[in-house]
């Protein structure tokens, strides 16, 4: 792993313990075990790293996303495994992610790629998921963006009320609605 990559990693860990706020580079670096002349040369500014988090949150939740379609050809159980992944570290990072979202949507320059996947990135493997189980690309594209709207919102309910098996149990719910629905 680079240094820039260490560093917008730790930053991630960082943030999603405490928050973006107004946190100033220097107090991130003194959070991070680092010195905010390091955090200038490696991302130019508090923009640039905050454009460093974003891309690496991003990044690694497609990553997770590709390995567990990979891993089944069944696209009800790679969605599943994927909804595991996503509510197991919701407590963590589900603020983080709301919180930079509330940034996309105020049109932050660092946060127009988390902008752009918001709108469109999870669209396209979804579909393509959904492609398999209902053969049709329009009606799988609708299936996506409703999983999607699910998914968000029971995120949001975990993030806010830590009751897991609830939300398991309602995720498991719409999964066989969908799923005898098609």
């Amino acid at each position: 792993m680079s240094p820039r990559d260490d560093l917008a990693a730790r930053a991630v860990e960082w943030f999603a313990t405490h928050g973006v706020g107004d946190t100033s580079l220097r107090t991130l670096a003194a959070g991070i075990g680092t010195n905010h002349r390091m955090l200038n040369y490696h991302f130019g500014s508090r923009e640039g790293l905050l454009a460093a988090v974003v891309e690496q949150v991003e990044r690694s939740e497609r990553e997770a996303l590709a390995e567990f379609r990979a891993a089944t050809s069944d696209p009800w159980e790679a969605g599943w495994v994927f909804w595991a992944h996503v509510a197991s570290t919701a407590e963590v990072f589900a603020p983080l992610f709301f919180e930079l979202s509330s940034q996309a949507m105020r049109g932050r320059d660092y946060a127009a790629p988390l902008r752009r996947w918001l709108a469109e990135g999870w669209l396209e493997p979804l579909t393509e998921t959904f492609a398999v189980a209902v053969g049709t690309d329009e009606r799988a594209k609708d299936l996506a963006r409703l999983a999607l709207a699910v998914a968000r919102g029971l995120v949001f309910d975990l993030a806010v009320t830590g009751d897991r098996e609830a939300v398991d149990t309602a995720m498991d719910l719409f999964t066989d609605l969908v799923h005898r629905g098609i």
